[in-house]
């Protein structure tokens, strides 16, 4: 069949993959010049199953309301005179209970670690690079209260079957030992053997090499102007290059998928999270992270990434506006002098912002939608590189027309 992917993103990208390797024709299309430079360029790195599970958690609402007023939170909420953020909003608070993150958890959980498998298992058949490291992630803790939070961390991990470990402040500089110059205390930690690293863009960008060595074609600054229905089936793309037709049309456009998407009666609750990231040369091998550390204090995430390191972090739901604000990079990279005060010498530090696709309850939205030839591969939030590989095997199989691997109970559109 022939496809049209639209969006190059991660996720867009490793769909295409899945989808020529099922044997169709595939057109991938995006606004930009290259792969990967929107979400999917600087993100923190990691590949991190055992993290994934939704913001909507019990006690959020309490926490985002006491950081209303500061400077630098975790998450700062900034409102706006725009309907679809306080429908967002709504919906994510009602996701804020036990019974709702487990059930949230659960589905989450599925489809990321059967990515990572998908993951593991194309890195095996291409032998693509892409800075990939697999020395796991290290959660630490400052404080008695987070290692608290920890435990409890812990017990859902166990109910799930996850590696891991607590660790108390000597272990986590046994697992990390440059952080044994650290500025800041550290309590402990919570080490997850399993998870993985790699530089997302630069994965995108060799998987986009490889496909087109596979006869995928790509369609770069090329602007989606609209979606045309006709008769409940999609009858062609507008873009400003042109018209574009395809048996099937997939859908991964991350944040701006609600707006192509609305006008042909499809309303999805996508909401874009701004996330900030500094990418620093290391400069001191010895007093940089082996692999990646999650500071549970700023909720900021630090990763080693070949010579260079990235931090991420900051959740900021400000409508589309992509600006990456000196003062949140700023708050970002502190963290990182922080914990690794000798690993970077300041040099050519990268300030980056980029808008996560997030559903008010954590799972994307993968599959069928009412327009027949119309496919969805959205909303996958922070957790799209995480979930890229999975998701694009998923589709390439409802494309096919066997049955995905895993359960897609919680995962559709709408949701059931």
């Amino acid at each position: 069949m022939k496809v049209l992917v639209l969006g190059a993103g991660v996720v867009g990208t490793t769909c295409a993959w899945y989808l020529a390797k099922a044997g169709h024709e595939v057109t991938v299309v995006d606004r930009q010049p290259g792969p990967a430079l929107e979400t999917s360029f600087a993100n923190a790195g990691g590949v991190c199953p055992s993290f994934a599970g939704p913001w909507a958690a019990p006690g959020m609402p309490l926490k985002v309301a006491r950081w209303l007023f500061a400077a630098h939170a975790p998450l700062m909420l900034r409102p706006r005179m725009d309907p679809h953020q306080w429908r967002w909003l709504v919906a994510f608070v009602g996701n804020c209970t036990a019974e709702r993150f487990a059930c949230n958890k659960t589905r989450m959980q599925r489809i990321a670690h059967y990515s990572k498998a998908c993951l593991v298992a194309l890195r095996a058949e291409t032998g693509i690079a892409y800075d990939e490291g697999t020395g796991g992630v290290l959660q630490v803790f400052r404080t008695q209260d987070e290692i608290d939070g920890g435990a409890r961390a812990a017990s859902i991990l166990q109910s799930f079957g996850i590696a891991h470990r607590i660790v108390d402040a000597d272990e986590v500089r046994q697992i990390e030992p440059a952080l044994a110059s650290s500025t800041v205390s550290i309590a402990g930690g919570l080490h997850l053997p399993s998870d993985e690293t790699g530089d997302c863009h630069l994965f995108t960008s060799r998987l986009t090499e490889l496909l087109r060595q596979r006869g995928v074609s790509f369609q770069f600054d090329a602007r989606i102007e609209r979606l045309v229905v006709d008769g409940g089936r999609l009858d062609h793309v507008v873009t400003d290059r042109g018209l574009l037709r395809a048996d099937i049309t997939v859908v991964a456009l991350g944040s701006e998928a609600p707006l192509l998407l609305r006008p042909v009666g499809l309303h999805l609750p996508i909401y874009p999270v701004k996330g900030y990231a500094v990418t620093l040369p290391i400069d001191d091998d010895d007093m940089a992270p082996r692999s990646s550390v999650m500071d549970e204090h700023s909720k900021v995430m630090i990763t080693r990434l070949g010579n260079r390191i990235r931090a991420a972090g900051v959740a900021e739901v400000a409508g589309y506006d992509r600006t990456a604000t000196p003062q949140q990079c700023k708050a970002v990279e502190t963290v990182v002098r922080d914990l690794f005060p000798a690993a970077s010498a300041g040099g050519d530090v990268q300030n980056w912002a980029g808008l996560r696709p997030m559903t008010p309850d954590g799972p994307p939205y993968l599959g069928r939608t009412p327009i027949d030839n119309l496919i969805l591969n959205l909303g996958q939030g922070s957790n799209g590189w995480t979930q890229a590989c999975g998701c694009g095997q998923i589709i390439a199989d409802i494309v096919s027309g066997k049955p995905p691997e895993i359960d897609m109970e919680g995962l559709t559109y709408p949701r059931r």
